[in-house]
């Protein structure tokens, strides 16, 4: 299991002072204790998040202060922009970084931010599938034809030439059919426990991984990364009671997840038909269902089964979403405790290989 570090919540409109201070300082932390990447977003028009409207531009800064960590858009929208743009980015990204940028690619969600495209939102699929083989290609310097605002055809190459001769790619998934798609063209993938639970994954995982060998490609050289909402600490209660009123204020500003956590509960309502008492129930309800079997919330023992159990579900990455508690010295002070989990993770994952590689001889017991 690899362990990398994602945000996802940093809040646009606080003013405070050196507000990518979590950023800088966690990413110098993962690149120092043998983290396998760290993922920033693309936002727009909300708070929620509004830190981050370019991961092109936060992985050019986090090249500059780290030197073994993978730098991953987490996700670049690619219906919002010209694949050129994105190659040449990104090309740019994996230039200053030596060879570390990668993509995971998403279709879209809110309807507002495809202003910023000339596609509508209701074509995201096939724009983001065919943007994807776009991409790959002026990555590896193909020529490719567009057309200008006149119609005028232009072959393009972009540059500068990146580092990497291919591009590493996830995609953003949640539906069954977004998973069999990746797996039919050899991508990894990302997603996340936010609307459903690990057994509702799991089954997506395991048709990803057939599609993967059905068309070619070994099954485990791809990566499946899941996103977790992850604090960790000395102390079960403790951390419970650190993260209760920064992970229900986080809870008010994403309504969407909101929602989903009253499904959950057989309210079958939008977030307009709360009462006061029971948004408070529901929060309190929230916190608690994403601590059982959705997130990585308390000790590095504790989280250790759940660990395993995201293994055996085909997840073989661990993206610990870490900015939804808005306190730097309790995020930071969190971190030695996660280094501890992963430690815990490889020396499980070295016994298991010497078990696999050294049988017992028969007839010893």
């Amino acid at each position: 299991m690899k362990f990398s570090l994602f945000y996802f919540d940093g809040d646009g409109l606080n003013t405070q002072a050196n507000p990518y201070k979590l950023l800088i300082e966690s990413a110098k932390f993962a690149d120092e204790n043998g983290f396998s990447a760290v993922w920033t977003p693309e936002r727009h028009f909300h708070a929620f998040g509004g830190l981050y409207p370019n991961p092109a531009m936060t992985s050019a800064a986090l090249a500059m202060v780290t030197h073994n960590v993978q730098l991953r858009a987490g996700s670049v929208v690619l219906p919002l922009h010209h694949p050129v743009r994105i190659a040449e980015d990104w090309a740019m990204v994996d230039n200053l970084s030596n060879g570390r940028a990668a993509i995971a690619f998403a279709s879209g969600w809110t309807m507002d931010e495809f202003i910023l495209s000339r596609e509508p939102h209701g074509s995201r699929k096939s724009v983001m599938w065919r943007g994807i083989e776009t991409v790959q290609k002026l990555w590896q310097q193909e020529a490719v034809d567009f057309e200008d605002a006149t119609g005028r055809t232009v072959s393009t190459q972009t540059l500068p030439k990146p580092v990497q001769p291919k591009l590493p790619i996830w995609v953003t998934c949640q539906s069954m059919e977004t998973f069999i798609e990746a797996g039919r063209l050899g991508l990894n993938v990302l997603t996340s426990l936010l609307g459903e639970t690990l057994s509702q994954v799991e089954p997506k995982i395991a048709r990803y991984r057939e599609t993967l060998s059905k068309h070619g490609y070994d099954p485990h050289s791809r990566t499946v990364s899941m996103m977790m909402h992850t604090f960790l600490g000395a102390d079960v209660d403790q951390v419970k009671e650190d993260i209760r009123q920064p992970f229900c204020e986080y809870l008010k500003t994403h309504y969407g997840l909101l929602e989903n956590l009253a499904k959950g509960m057989g309210l079958n309502v939008s977030l307009s038909d709360f009462s006061d008492d029971d948004l408070d129930s529901l929060l309190l309800f929230g916190v608690e269902g994403f601590i059982k079997g959705r997130s990585l919330i308390g000790t590095p023992e504790s989280c250790r089964t759940f660990v395993q159990q995201l293994s055996d579900a085909g997840v073989n990455e661990v993206a610990c979403l870490i900015d939804f508690v808005q306190d730097f010295d309790a995020v930071m002070g969190s971190l030695p405790y996660l280094a501890q989990l992963k430690q815990h993770c490889d020396q499980d994952n070295d016994r298991a290989m010497h078990i696999e590689i050294h049988p017992a001889p028969i007839g010893t017991g």
